[in-house]
């Protein structure tokens, strides 16, 4: 499950009650807004949290639980200023082990950060199988043709295309913008990809 916590508030039971309720085996959460100051505890009872706070500004920041049944390896990003944490699930018997990443795009990110973001992905693009979600504030781009009005967007798109990552997501998931995004890099490893509500966000969450 992902959830964009823009504007939530505190919905520490709320999340707590959902997520034992329905025994996700991943929990995304992009816009956490966490640091030092914050009130409510990050722990979600048998899940292991893994967290990138954004560094010297307000907001942003995002979190990834895996339920702790999972053989499961945070992987360590030698680029600053990348809000994006990957895991590697092991997988069980002859299955194959999945990358999991988890990203916060702010609006108008810089040239800089988006092509550290690109190298990040490369580097980890060639696991066999991979899943990215989050929210990548990019409004303009078409996802039915494929195409973009902003070259920032043009060059996301080219990205995701070179790492062979399909978009998942098929509804708008803030007003009528689809800016919240689910991508894999292989056919069924990702279903029933549906919406919801949680808490007062002007965020859809994304169920998968």
């Amino acid at each position: 499950m992902y959830i964009n916590a823009h504007s939530m508030g505190n919905i520490q039971e709320e999340l707590e009650a959902m997520v034992q309720q329905q025994s996700y085996d991943v929990v995304a959460i992009t816009e956490t807004w966490w640091d030092e100051s914050h009130s409510w505890s990050t722990a979600l009872d048998g899940y292991k949290l893994f967290r990138r706070d954004r560094k010297g500004r307000r907001g942003g920041g995002v979190a990834l639980y895996i339920k702790k049944a999972f053989d499961v390896i945070g992987i360590e990003s030698k680029e600053d200023g990348v809000e994006y944490p990957w895991v590697r699930i092991k997988g069980k018997a002859n299955q194959a082990d999945i990358l999991l990443g988890v990203c916060y795009c702010p609006p108008n990110q810089e040239e800089e950060v988006d092509n550290l973001f690109y190298k990040q992905l490369g580097n980890v693009s060639g696991s066999s199988a991979l899943v990215l979600v989050g929210d990548f504030n990019l409004p303009d781009i078409c996802w039915e043709l494929n195409t973009a009005e902003k070259r920032q967007s043009r060059k996301f798109l080219e990205c995701m295309e070179d790492n062979f990552l399909l978009q998942l997501v098929g509804e708008p998931t803030r007003g009528r913008t689809m800016l919240d995004l689910l991508f894999a890099n292989r056919d069924g490893l990702v279903g029933d990809v549906v919406g919801g509500r949680l808490g007062q966000s002007d965020h859809e969450i994304i169920k998968f």
